[in-house]
């Protein structure tokens, strides 16, 4: 069996120069960089908004205190408190929707350019009606001499 002489960082170089793993990384790029524009929208924009329709509440601190802490004489905590997150639940339930349009958006406006191209260039490649040939200077003065002679 012959021992292969790119070793393991050069199998590793040249699965990271592939093209697929090039555009996966640029990807994961992109969608983080989204992620925190929509995590923006979310919570500078459209939470406050929420949190004005419902009465001033801030969403992401509305929770649910099950159990709550308990105290030692010094006022330090011996218990955690119980608390359900019910409001960063919701506002995470908002961010994912918000983001799933977006990109239902944005997949939508891709498939109708790819679909505007392909027309196009399908238009392109149809055969046109070729104009019936116009005749020749020679055939106009033929066709002139011979109804001078006519005549």
């Amino acid at each position: 069996m012959k021992k292969d002489k790119k070793g393991f960082f050069g199998e590793f170089k040249e699965f990271m120069m592939r093209g697929n793993v090039m555009d996966m990384a640029i990807g994961v790029v992109i969608a983080t960089a989204f992620g925190a524009i929509t995590k923006a929208l979310v919570d500078k924009i459209i939470m406050p908004l929420v949190g004005l329709l419902v009465g001033g509440i801030d969403l992401a601190k509305w929770d649910i205190v099950l159990k709550p802490e308990v105290l030692d004489e010094t006022g330090a905590v011996v218990k955690e408190a119980v608390i359900l997150g019910i409001g960063s639940f919701l506002v995470t339930i908002i961010d994912f929707l918000i983001i799933a349009f977006v990109i239902f958006l944005v997949v939508k406006a891709m498939n109708k350019a790819t679909e505007i191209a392909e027309a196009r260039k399908k238009k392109e490649e149809e055969p046109k009606e070729e104009e019936p040939a116009k005749p020749t200077t020679e055939e106009l003065l033929t066709e002139i001499l011979e109804e001078i002679k006519k005549k």
